[in-house]
């Protein structure tokens, strides 16, 4: 057997040639502060030092038994679901609808469009426009209210009854869904996108067996294009959950930049962030913050991914 010729040796080096910026990028990029954050997490750097030493897993003892971070958790996930769930509820209704040849909707693809434009705006402008839309006591969803002469109402000291406007901010029902709306309408026209591309890769040949059989509309959807859907909506799952645990500027911008009201509306992102980078620059213990959250989605994710594929096993069996 022959070995590669003296001229493919020399064109394979052109190869590495054009691999190694990415190469390097990535070193320095990535996989540096990844191996640098971990580092941190063992160490007691914090204020202005530029020294620091290792001090084993103290940060991660102090991780485990902090109750702000476990309630972060708990933030984030109840913002993330009631995110998530309409998001894919409604994305998959519409994706259904669009998809739908006997329905004949016009300007199917004007109508993806607008449901994908929020996706292309960034979370921080969209923050600060819900911030300035619920603004108190004269933002433009409070002018709204107060016109048609819908108001807060609340007992005074003296027993009387005050009318005002909302302060949605100070509200934590209402804070959380606000971020979920927000969240909500950022990611519905992706999710929309996936869903519609995972129903057209189906074969067609299915869906006339189906009606051959007499299956109607909400047979064929349940029977077949939902349990179908199934890997893509796992892919849907997981991409959400991790960005779900990443949250940070839309309840960072949208609050106090501390995730209140009494600190509901603070995710993991926020909590790290006001650690490492905010009143005592603790930098070491927002590094165990940080992997701390990397642990939980992984997994968060190979759960979600085994529980997933052992029922689509029983489905497909």
């Amino acid at each position: 057997m022959k070995g590669p010729s003296g001229i493919e040796r020399k064109l394979s080096k052109y190869g590495y040639i054009f691999v190694l910026p990415f190469l390097l990028t990535y070193l320095a990029f990535q996989l540096w502060p990844i191996i640098y954050t971990i580092l941190l997490s063992f160490s007691d750097l914090k204020g202005l030092r530029a020294d620091f030493t290792l001090i084993g897993l103290e940060n991660y003892k102090k991780l485990i038994t902090d109750k702000y971070f476990w309630e972060a958790i708990q933030n984030t996930g109840i913002v993330w679901f009631f995110n998530f769930v309409p998001q894919l509820g409604i994305a998959l209704l519409f994706a259904l609808w669009f998809t739908d040849d006997t329905l004949r909707i016009k300007y199917k693809g004007l109508f993806r469009t607008i449901f994908y434009l929020p996706n292309l705006l960034s979370a921080a402008s969209v923050a600060m426009l819900y911030r300035s839309l619920f603004a108190y006591p004269v933002g433009p969803v409070n002018s709204f209210l107060t016109s048609l002469g819908i108001w807060s109402t609340r007992v005074g000291e003296n027993g009387q009854i005050i009318q005002e406007a909302f302060n949605f901010f100070r509200s934590v029902p209402m804070t959380r869904g606000i971020v979920s709306y927000i969240q909500w309408w950022l990611w519905t026209g992706s999710t929309l996108i996936l869903l519609i591309a995972g129903i057209v890769g189906i074969s067609p040949s299915i869906f006339e067996s189906a009606m051959i059989d007499g299956a109607n509309k909400t047979q064929r959807a349940w029977y077949i294009t939902i349990p179908l859907l199934r890997p893509m909506m796992l892919y849907l799952l997981i991409t959400s959950m991790i960005g779900g645990m990443q949250m940070f500027e839309i309840p960072f911008l949208l609050t106090d930049m501390r995730g209140g009201p009494d600190y509901k509306i603070r995710t993991m992102m926020v909590y790290f962030y006001n650690t490492a980078f905010q009143g005592g620059n603790n930098y070491a213990y927002g590094a165990a913050i940080s992997v701390g959250i990397f642990i939980i989605t992984l997994i968060l994710a190979v759960i979600i991914f085994f529980m997933m594929r052992e029922r689509q096993t029983k489905v497909t069996e």
